[in-house]
């Protein structure tokens, strides 16, 4: 009588189909980390943005307009660990737009190289608006790696 033995191990088909499943989420999940660590990365740009938030406030409480506003009077120059400038654009009466700049390749996220978040008040700093939610205000920063209040 022969005597069948117990299998050890694993198949190399089973081993093969463990190795295209783990291939398969690791497709999935790489592109959603970076993208949520781009996003990671914007939000920065919106923290650092507060800072300049409370000068303009004061600044307009105080003259009643953004009109001729330089950066130097609402603030140092502001630089972060992913964002390489924020500036003020076309300050008018009651509509200024903070503009932040993005650091170069290797300090940031693929794709975000660069590129500009703008951040716009039109009512004299009572509320912002960030990202794509103003057309044309000039962020080139992709909506996929916009915060969620800024898409």
């Amino acid at each position: 009588m022969k005597h069948k033995q117990k299998q050890k191990g694993f198949t190399l088909i089973e081993l093969m189909i463990v190795v295209a499943i783990i291939g398969i989420l690791a497709a999935i999940a790489i592109p959603s980390y970076q993208d949520y660590t781009a996003r990671a990365q914007v939000s920065e740009a919106i923290s650092l943005s507060t800072g300049f938030k409370a000068g303009l406030a004061e600044h307009f409480q105080a003259t009643g307009t953004f009109s001729g506003l330089l950066i130097t009077q609402v603030g140092s120059t502001i630089s972060g660990k992913y964002v390489r400038t924020m500036a003020l654009n076309n300050p008018r009466t009651l509509t200024v737009t903070i503009a932040a700049t993005m650091k170069a390749a290797g300090s940031v996220a693929s794709g975000l190289e660069n590129k500009v978040l703008t951040i716009h008040t039109g009512d004299g700093g009572q509320t912002w608006v960030c990202g794509r939610a103003l057309p044309g205000a000039g962020t080139t920063v992709e909506t996929k790696h916009l915060p969620s209040g800024c898409k």
